[in-house]
């Protein structure tokens, strides 16, 4: 399942550097969203890959959020990602 990664996760004063909020193709509500929790992700940088899990969902518009390994680079930012 092909999805892109959105943004980190932060607030005001903080930014997690491996928790992203990833958009799904697809999926625009919550309910389909929460089916994906628990399910990996992979990112590949070319060199490696940086696999990841499903956390959580993000907000009602089907976003979900996910936790990389360390070493997420900020280039990763509107670059796809794969389901399994």
């Amino acid at each position: 399942m092909k999805a892109r990664i959105v943004n980190f996760r932060r607030s005001k004063h903080v930014t997690s550097s491996n928790h992203m909020v990833v958009e799904v193709d697809g999926v625009t509500s919550i309910d389909k969203a929460k089916e994906l929790v628990g399910k990996n992700v992979s990112y590949d940088t070319g060199k490696t890959k940086i696999s990841g899990k499903i956390a959580s969902t993000h907000g009602n518009s089907g976003c979900v959020r996910v936790i990389f390994e360390k070493g997420m680079p900020g280039q990763a930012i509107g670059k796809p990602v794969e389901i399994n």
